[in-house]
């Protein structure tokens, strides 16, 4: 099914053809109810601009098939970070998320969000530099973050794993450090939740992605957009209070789901059996050493998860419940389909693809790039754009 299109300006018609992927002509009239001349009108100026591109003949039919259309990728690049505890993956990428350079600069959170973000934003220059293209052709600067992110301000909202973060103005921080003035911010299980989606294509079902790493968190996608909720808390389920009330968790309570199967409850776990290991990334390498310790507290975890993920499971009815982060792994996902079947009905599962994050460490890159798109070449910013009444090129 093809999406609606609220309005008839050429950057509607262009959101069209985004969220569709490929589209012809006579599909744009049939979803718009725009003439056959409208719609020429309308594409004229994006082909000007080059922001759409032939497609191909698309579809068999008795005659010559008709032509396609769709965005262009190339028009641009976007600076991409994915930001964790520990490390981070920063990134160029093409309009379309495809990834052209990539790097890793050692930061971590713990050193507080002014360190930490001037060394991101290093890293994003140098790619820049490196990749041979200048700030001009910046249309955005993304950013996930591991933990809760208000979706108005972009400000982190108590992340519990990032002291001294809580309020701090990452967009303009961001901004300053990279002379780009558009720069979006989200929650790194959102970032990885909508990379995943992108990379099914359009029109997939809804989604949900479930991270375990230091944290646990969830991103939830539904028709394509990330659901936030109110204040940016949608997915939080880390916090949702488990019957286990023995380890405090990071946000002060008991009984969290975070204090029990997050990537550092694991690692608790193991150095207490003699097994040495400091965070979730730690457990990821002994899981792919075979280590046996840490693949059965892995399923432990899982099914822990797999219970709190019925509840999801019952609630939004996804076509596909995701395990992504640095615990995801055949054990984890054991654990978690041990649990979840059992505690749910047949029906909720019945058409449910439970399975590894397929991207892995580059869903969320792909994700917040999609963010930065979705901002930058919003209908309104490019009606107003291309009427001359906009700032500047979006």
């Amino acid at each position: 099914m093809k999406p609606s299109v609220p309005g008839t300006g050429p950057g509607d018609i262009l959101a069209l053809i985004r969220r569709s992927g490929v589209c012809t002509r006579a599909e744009i009239q049939q979803i718009t109810g725009l003439s056959r001349m409208t719609v020429g009108q309308r594409l004229a100026p994006l082909a000007e601009q080059g922001l759409l591109r032939d497609a191909g003949p698309q579809g068999r039919t008795g005659g010559r098939p008709p032509q396609g259309l769709e965005f262009n990728p190339g028009q641009g690049v976007v600076l991409a970070a994915a930001l964790e505890t520990t490390r981070c993956r920063t990134a160029v990428t093409d309009l379309a998320g495809r990834i052209l350079r990539t790097g890793e600069p050692q930061v971590s959170v713990q050193a507080g969000p002014r360190e930490t973000l001037d060394a991101v934003c290093s890293s994003l220059l140098r790619l820049l530099r490196d990749h041979g293209t200048d700030l001009s052709a910046v249309r955005g600067v993304g950013v996930s973050l591991p933990g809760p992110v208000d979706p108005v301000t972009g400000r982190p909202s108590e992340p519990p794993i990032m002291p001294g973060w809580d309020g701090f103005a990452v967009i303009e921080h961001v901004s300053s450090r990279t002379g780009v003035p558009v720069v979006v911010v989200d929650n790194d299980a959102n970032a990885m939740a909508l990379g995943e989606y992108v990379r099914r294509g359009p029109d997939g079902p809804p989604l949900v992605l479930i991270k375990v790493s230091t944290g646990i968190g969830a991103g939830i996608v539904i028709d394509g957009e990330v659901y936030q909720g109110v204040d940016g808390g949608a997915g939080d389920i880390g916090h949702v209070r488990t019957h286990h009330e023995g380890r405090m968790c990071r946000c002060g309570a008991r009984g969290c789901l975070a204090a029990t199967a997050s990537g550092w409850a694991v690692a608790e776990d193991l150095t207490a059996l003699g097994v040495p290991a400091a965070s979730g990334h730690d457990v990821q390498l002994l899981l792919a050493a075979g280590d046996p310790h840490a693949a059965r507290l892995t399923r432990e975890a899982g099914r822990l998860i797999g219970d709190v993920a019925a509840t999801v499971v019952s609630l939004l009815s996804p076509g596909t419940l995701l395990l992504g982060g640095d615990l995801a792994s055949t054990a984890l996902l054991s654990g978690v389909r041990e649990r979840l079947y059992r505690r749910t009905l047949p029906r909720a599962t019945r058409h449910l693809q439970v399975e590894l994050a397929a991207i892995g460490g580059d869903a969320a890159l792909v994700g917040i790039t999609r963010s930065v798109v979705d901002r930058v070449f919003a209908p309104a910013a490019v009606n107003e754009w291309l009427a001359g009444e906009g700032p500047g090129e979006p």
